[in-house]
């Protein structure tokens, strides 16, 4: 067995070509200090050495061995292929469809790239290719982001059969683009949401391992004690594992029932959660501060459109 790490600077015989020298190879078995080998790869049957071009040792992947698993070092990417996307996802950024109802009209036969019928997932595209959905061309949709104050009694969802009332209808008109919630409040929560076709940026902003600031203000149904207070800034243990405030206060000097608290964690219902494992009902849930985002001018139900600057620090990931 032979493990590959690294590589060197190249040998005198590769500079003359202009090409870098073989990498490292150790011989695992021998215990003794690696010997580098310029221009030579191993046989894997035999574990001896023969004598190879630089070139061809160069270009080979690079391996490391980890037990009896085989990790491949990526290939760097040139400028084109840098540019190519999957094709479902470029169906999707034009606004069609989702990407699970592009990889379907994909199969269907639905979709042609140059004038090629496509049938094949993972099929990936150039910014130069010309791509049609029943003959009609696919270009991406122009990025809108919406910066809405969100009423009670309103779900974050596009479509539900069940909500009498969705956010999606108090943008409606403000572009032929269509917009998504960026996360979720709750249909009693109020304050800031971002609505955009951004995808990427809306993964940027709501993957749990990206956990973005928010801010909240609380209202119980009775004033917070001292000791609970305490206790939600050095953290507790709820169903789904440990969680503690950023920072956690008292919101008005006098009425202790109203609490503010800043917190990354993105978990489903975590403020109602953490309140309510210490016998407390929140009455009344207000988001005031999202990914560098607050509700300023913005009355309960109305929206605007983001800035180009605000647009540029979401983009720029300034914020925390």
């Amino acid at each position: 067995m032979v493990i590959a790490r690294g590589t060197r600077k190249p040998g005198g015989a590769a500079r003359k070509r202009g090409v870098p020298s073989a990498g490292r190879v150790y011989k695992k078995t021998t215990g003794k200090a690696p010997k580098e080998i310029t221009g030579k790869a191993p046989n894997r049957a035999t574990g001896k050495f023969k004598k190879e071009s630089a070139e061809k040792a160069w270009k080979k992947t690079e391996r490391k061995v980890i037990g009896a698993k085989r990790q491949f070092r990526a290939t760097p990417k040139t400028g084109h292929e840098s540019d190519l996307i999957r094709l479902n996802k470029y169906i999707a950024s034009t606004g069609v469809c989702s990407r699970r109802e592009a990889d379907e009209f994909i199969v269907a036969g639905l979709i042609t790239i140059n004038g090629k019928l496509v049938t094949e997932l993972g099929v990936k595209v150039s910014p130069g290719d010309l791509v049609k959905y029943n003959g009609e061309t696919l270009r991406e949709e122009k990025k809108v982001y919406i910066l809405m104050n969100k009423p009670k009694d309103y779900v974050t969802t596009v479509e539900d059969p069940h909500a009498k009332k969705t956010v999606i209808e108090l943008v409606k008109g403000a572009c032929k683009e269509r917009v998504y919630p960026v996360g979720r409040l709750d249909r009693n929560t109020t304050g800031v949401l971002l609505l955009t076709n951004d995808g990427e940026l809306t993964k940027r902003l709501t993957h749990p391992k990206f956990e973005k600031l928010k801010i909240y203000h609380v209202h119980l149904n009775k004033n917070l004690r001292q000791g609970d207070l305490e206790k939600v800034a050095t953290g507790i243990t709820l169903e789904d594992g440990f969680i503690k405030a950023d920072a956690i206060n008292y919101a008005d000097p006098v009425d202790k029932s109203q609490v503010g608290i800043e917190i990354h964690s993105g978990r489903n219902h975590i403020v109602r959660r953490i309140f309510e494992t210490l016998g407390y009902e929140v009455v009344k849930l207000d988001r005031v501060y999202f990914a560098g985002l607050t509700k300023k001018n913005l009355h309960r139900g109305e929206w605007r459109f983001l800035t180009e600057k605000e647009i540029a620090m979401l983009k720029m990931n300034a914020f925390k």
